[in-house]
C-alpha cells in the first residue's frame, strides 16, 4: 500500500512539473531575400534566424536533453515560411523504407515539424522530411492524443531538401503560406517539433512530452512568434484533372469493357480558413487496392479512407459518435452499394461539394453535398447525400459538435421499398480533452428517422480515459437501439448496450533491458435491451506487455469469452455447410503472445498465436509480418494470417489462409513500382495489383495499374483490368 501511495506522490509531482514548465518559444524573422530549398544551409540570412534548440529527449527516458541535439530556424516573407534544420547523428547510416513520399514507422529516421495554426490545440499540419530530402505531410486531429488522429493522406504542393555531413545532416523546407490555413494578422502559432534518429536509438521533441502521451499530442507546444502580424491566407484556386482509360474483363460473366472517363476536382479557398472541394465524375478507382483481412466474427470490418476529397478536415465529418460501435458517418459508404445479389459494388458519383473550416476563432463548419448515378440494371436508386456539422470549442481543448445527415433518394423506384426512402440521423456531441491530456472522453446523443419510423431509434454512449505515468483507466458505455440506421454511417451491430472497464498499471524500470513493463485488465460486457437485457457477450481479457530500449515488443495475454447466438454462424464461411446452432451460448477462452522485433533493423518481423478454444470447437491462429529493407531503392514485405478452426462433426473445420507477399521498388524520388499479391481462401480469391507510378510534377501522376483476380481452389480468372490514369495539380 506504500508503494502504491508513492507511486501516485511521484505522479502528481510528475505532472506539476511538467505543467509549470515554461513555455519555449521563438522569432521569426521576416525577411525580404530569397532562399533556395537545397538542404545546404549556405544562404547567409540563415546566421540571423533564432534558433528553436535544446531538444528533449522522448525515449527511451523522458527526463534528460537529447543525446543528438536539433536545432530548427525559421524565417518568413510575404508568400512563404522557410526551414533550416541541423540535426547531429553518429553517422550516416540512416534507416529509410524507400524514397516514395508520405513515409511512415518509428523505424525510419524522420524530422517533423508541427503547427498549429490557429492556436487550439485541437488541429495541426505536420511536415515532415528525413536525411535523404524524402518529404511528407499528414493532419492531425482531435488533439492527437489517438494513432487514428495522424492521417498522411493529406497532400499540399511545399518544396524541402536535405543534405547529409560526417556528424550530422541538414535540412531545407520552403511551405507556402498558401498551403496553411491560419487567421489573418496572427502573429504567434503554437509549435512542436519531433525526431526519430534510429542510430542513436533516440526519439526526441523540442517541447517536452512525457511517455505515456504520444509523441504528436497537441497538448504539449511551445510558440513561434512572428516579427510582423501575418496578411491573408490567400490559397491559390487547384484545379486537379485526371483522365482514366480502362480495359477489363468480367471472366465469371463472361463481360468486357473498354471505358474512357474524365473529370476531377477544384480546391477552392473561401477566406482565410474555410475550403471548398468540388469534385465532377469523380475516378474513385482503386489504383491502390486495399489490404485484406481475415474476419471470423459475424460483422463487417471498416477500412480506412484514402480518397483525396474526403481528407481535409475529415474529422469534423467522421469524429462524431463511437468509431467501433455508432459512427454515423463513414464516408466509404459513399460511393459503393448492393447489387440485387447482395454483392458490394462501385455505384457512380455523378459529383458533390465539400465545405470545410472554421468561421471564427472557436467554431468550426462542415457541409457535404454528393449526388450519386442510378443504376436500374442493379436495382440502385440515384442519391443524394447530404451532411451538416458544427464544432464549437469550450474551455481550453475541448468541443461541442452537432450534426444532421440525410440520405434521399428524390425520384420513385419501383424496386425502392418505403423504408428505404430516406435516412436521417441527428445528433449531439460532446468531446472533452483536458489541458495537459491527463482526462479525455466523449459523449454523444444520436437519433435516426427513416419514413414512418421515428420513435426510439437512439445511439447514445460515453467514454472517459485517465492516462497518468503509471496507472491508466478506461471506462466506455454504449447503446444503440435494434431500430437505429445510419446508411451513412459504420454500424456493426444494433440492439446492444456494451460497457467496458480498463484498468493499467505501468513500471519503469531504472536498468535494465526493458524500458516499461505493465498488467491490463479488460472486461467487456453486452447486453441486448431488446431481450430484457440479456447478457450477449462477455469478455475478460488480461495481458502483461513489455517494451524493451531496442524498440522490440512483446506481450502475453488470455481471454475468457461468452458469446450468445441468436442465429446460427459458419465462422469459415464454408459453402453448404452446416452453421453452428443459434438460440445457444458458447463459452470459450484463448492464450495469445505475440512479439515484434525492432523495426530499425534490414530484416525484421511480428509474429502473434493464439491458442484456445472457439465456440464449440478449437482455435490455433498465428500471424506473421516480416520486412526487408534493401534501403533505399526496394522495400520486401509478407503477411501470413492462419487459422485453423476444428469444429466437431457435422459442423465445418477449415484452415483459412491469408498470404500476402508486397514488393515497393524505387528507381528515383519520382518513379515508383509496387506489387501486391493477396491470397485469401476465405474470400476464393488471389489477386495481383501491380501499379507503375511517375510522379512527374508536384502531386501530379501517370499510374499504370494491373488488376488481376483468380479463383483459389479451380484456379480459373474471374476478373482481369488495366489502368492508365493521368492526374495533373495546377495551382492557378
Amino acid at each position: 500500500m506504500k508503494k502504491v501511495s508513492l507511486s501516485f506522490i511521484f505522479s502528481f509531482f510528475s505532472l506539476i512539473i511538467f505543467c509549470q514548465e515554461e513555455v519555449k518559444s521563438f522569432t521569426v524573422k521576416y525577411i525580404e531575400e530569397s532562399i533556395i530549398a537545397d538542404g545546404a544551409l549556405d544562404e547567409p540570412i540563415w546566421k540571423f534566424a533564432e534558433s528553436a534548440n535544446e531538444f528533449w529527449e522522448y525515449f527511451p527516458l523522458d527526463s534528460i536533453q537529447a543525446r543528438e541535439q536539433s536545432e530548427i530556424k525559421m524565417l518568413y516573407d510575404d508568400k512563404n515560411l522557410y526551414i533550416a534544420i541541423k540535426a547531429s547523428s553518429v553517422g550516416k547510416n540512416y534507416s529509410l523504407q524507400s524514397l516514395k513520399r508520405d513515409f511512415r514507422g518509428s523505424g525510419s529516421d524522420s524530422f517533423s515539424l508541427v503547427f498549429d495554426t490557429f492556436n487550439d490545440g485541437t488541429n495541426a499540419f505536420l511536415f515532415g522530411i528525413n536525411p535523404y530530402g524524402v518529404r511528407r505531410e499528414a493532419l492531425i486531429s482531435n488533439g492527437g492524443g489517438d494513432r487514428r488522429d495522424f492521417n498522411l493522406s493529406w497532400d499540399v504542393k511545399w518544396k524541402g531538401d536535405a543534405k547529409m555531413y560526417d556528424g550530422y545532416f541538414t535540412a531545407e523546407m520552403i511551405i507556402p503560406f498558401t498551403s496553411l490555413k491560419f487567421e489573418e494578422g496572427s502573429t504567434k502559432w503554437r509549435f512542436n517539433s519531433y525526431r526519430v534518429d534510429t542510430q542513436s536509438n533516440e526519439r526526441s521533441t523540442w517541447t517536452r512530452i512525457p511517455q505515456n502521451q504520444l509523441i504528436y499530442n497537441l497538448a504539449f507546444m511551445g510558440d513561434m512568434i512572428f516579427e510582423k502580424p501575418l496578411g491573408k491566407s490567400r490559397t491559390p484556386l487547384a484545379i486537379i484533372p485526371y483522365i482514366n482509360t480502362l480495359s477489363q474483363k468480367d471472366f465469371t460473366n463472361n463481360e468486357s469493357l473498354n471505358d474512357f472517363n474524365f473529370g476531377g476536382d477544384v480546391k477552392v479557398s473561401v477566406g482565410n480558413s474555410l475550403n471548398l472541394d468540388i469534385t465532377v465524375n469523380p475516378d474513385f478507382s482503386q489504383v491502390e487496392a486495399d489490404d485484406q483481412v481475415t474476419n471470423l466474427t459475424r460483422f463487417e470490418v471498416s477500412l480506412p479512407e484514402k480518397r483525396q476529397f474526403f481528407i481535409d478536415n475529415n474529422d469534423l465529418f467522421a469524429g462524431f459518435g463511437d468509431q467501433r460501435d455508432a459512427n454515423p458517418f463513414f464516408s466509404r459508404r459513399i460511393g459503393i452499394a448492393e447489387d440485387t445479389a447482395g454483392n458490394t459494388i462501385e455505384n457512380k458519383i455523378i459529383g458533390g461539394i465539400r465545405l470545410s473550416g472554421k468561421i471564427t476563432k472557436d467554431l468550426r463548419v462542415g457541409l457535404l453535398n454528393i449526388q450519386t448515378a442510378e443504376d436500374r440494371i442493379n436495382e440502385i436508386a440515384s442519391n443524394n447525400n447530404t451532411m451538416i456539422a458544427l464544432q464549437q470549442r469550450v474551455f481550453s481543448r475541448s468541443n461541442v459538435g452537432m450534426f444532421f445527415i440525410n440520405k434521399q433518394s428524390f425520384k420513385e423506384y419501383d424496386f425502392v421499398n418505403r423504408e428505404d426512402e430516406y435516412n436521417r440521423v441527428l445528433g449531439l456531441d460532446y468531446n472533452l480533452a483536458s489541458k495537459q491530456n491527463r482526462w479525455n472522453g466523449k459523449f454523444f446523443a444520436h437519433k435516426s428517422f427513416s419514413p414512418d419510423d421515428s420513435e426510439g431509434n437512439m445511439a447514445s454512449g460515453m467514454n472517459m480515459r485517465y492516462n497518468a505515468r503509471n496507472y491508466n483507466f478506461y471506462s466506455k458505455a454504449v447503446y444503440v437501439n435494434e431500430d437505429f440506421s445510419s446508411d451513412l454511417g459504420f454500424v456493426r451491430r444494433t440492439d446492444i448496450f456494451k460497457g467496458i472497464f480498463s484498468a493499467q498499471r505501468v513500471f519503469w524500470p531504472k536498468n535494465g533491458p526493458i524500458q516499461n513493463h505493465g498488467f491490463e485488465i479488460f472486461p467487456i460486457f453486452i447486453w441486448s435491451p431488446k431481450n430484457n437485457f440479456q447478457n450477449t457477450d462477455y469478455e475478460f481479457r488480461s495481458a502483461w506487455s513489455f517494451n524493451f530500449n531496442n524498440q522490440s515488443q512483446a506481450e502475453i495475454g488470455m481471454s475468457n469469452n461468452y458469446t450468445y447466438l441468436f442465429d446460427s454462424f459458419d465462422p469459415t464461411n464454408t459453402e453448404e455447410a452446416t452453421p453452428i446452432p443459434g438460440d445457444k451460448g458458447y463459452h470459450y477462452n484463448n492464450v495469445r503472445a505475440n512479439y515484434q522485433s525492432d523495426m530499425r533493423k534490414i530484416f525484421s518481423y511480428s509474429a502473434e498465436t493464439t491458442l484456445g478454444r472457439f465456440f464449440n470447437g478449437d482455435r490455433v491462429s498465428l500471424e506473421t509480418k516480416m520486412t526487408l529493407r534493401i534501403q533505399p531503392k526496394a522495400f520486401v514485405s509478407i503477411l501470413l494470417n492462419y487459422d485453423q478452426i476444428t469444429l466437431p462433426d457435422p459442423y465445418p473445420s477449415a484452415d483459412i489462409w491469408l498470404i500476402s507477399p508486397k514488393i515497393d521498388l524505387t528507381f528515383s524520388k519520382s518513379i515508383f513500382w509496387s506489387t501486391l499479391i493477396q491470397y485469401s481462401n476465405q474470400r476464393d480469391n488471389l489477386g495481383f495489383n501491380s501499379r507503375l507510378q511517375w510522379r512527374f510534377a508536384p502531386l501530379s501522376d501517370l499510374f499504370i495499374v494491373y488488376n488481376d483476380n483468380y479463383f483459389v481452389n479451380s484456379f480459373e480468372p474471374k476478373y482481369r483490368s488495366i489502368n492508365l490514369k493521368f492526374t495533373y495539380w495546377l495551382n492557378i
